[in-house]
């Protein structure tokens, strides 16, 4: 852990979000295993990603924003967070538009795909964010950014196995399949490096940067995993969503 904390902002993002990618690999990869994952398994996982992700907007980013905001700390978290927020309502606009022409199988793996891998985007600038300020002294403390990092990286293992497994239903091969599914990870890595970099280069955009990424994973959260999880099985994904944000509040509080 020494180690790690020693390291600059932009290679402990580098690593955290190398972490990320090789979960959201792991999950694109049970498809040269299976045909397709349970139910409750999966509702868990998302779920459970939800809760820790929501836990992690606040406890990780929009409280340390508030102690690094100043007199305008209303103004700033206020716009950072509507702002992410609707990046992701705006992909989403975007990728149902411009996809609309397709077959309906065709559509809902193109939306799925592209969806991943735009969401990874915020996602991966939420990590860096995180450890760059942690670096910084910022208010973040370790343990919050690396259960950030955890948190992300749980959510992006079912994410994994939602692009690859419909590609492989809509007849790609095996490795086509995995190469696609890992590959909308891949995206967290550079996300998270420039993030970690723009905190650092500009000390005084911190509690925007951190208020822009919770928004960004709130709407992510409500767009993505919360529909998803609840249409399974909504008792188990309530479970799953007061479990994962409990783990992660107990986490910050006695650890952050």
């Amino acid at each position: 852990m020494a180690w790690f904390l020693g390291l600059s902002g932009w290679l402990q993002a580098l690593l955290g979000t190398l972490f990320t990618w090789a979960l959201t690999a792991l999950g694109a990869s049970l498809v040269f295993f299976y045909k397709k994952v349970g139910k409750t398994a999966f509702c868990f996982m998302l779920s459970g990603a939800a809760g820790i992700m929501l836990a992690s907007s606040f406890f990780s980013l929009l409280l340390p924003a508030l102690e690094q905001g100043g007199d305008y700390s209303f103004l700033v978290l206020t716009g950072g967070f509507i702002l992410g927020g609707l990046l992701i309502i705006a992909t989403d606009l975007i990728i149902k538009k411009v996809s609309k022409n397709e077959n309906e199988q065709n559509r809902s793996c193109a939306i799925m795909c592209v969806a991943v891998t735009v969401h990874n985007v915020p996602e991966g600038l939420a990590v860096g964010v995180a450890f760059g300020a942690l670096a910084q002294g910022g208010g973040v403390g370790a343990v919050a950014a690396i259960m950030l990092a955890v948190g992300i990286g749980i959510q992006n293992f079912p994410e994994g196995m939602c692009v690859a497994f419909p590609l492989r239903a809509n007849g790609h091969s095996r490795i086509k399949s995995f190469l696609i599914g890992q590959l909308s990870g891949a995206v967290e890595i550079v996300a998270g490096v420039v993030g970690a970099l723009a905190v650092t280069w500009v000390s005084g955009m911190l509690p925007f940067a951190l208020a822009f990424s919770a928004g960004a994973m709130v709407a992510v959260v409500c767009s993505e995993l919360v529909p998803e999880s609840f249409a399974t099985d909504k008792l188990k994904a309530t479970i799953g969503v007061i479990l994962g944000f409990a783990l992660m509040m107990i986490l910050d509080i006695a650890f952050g």
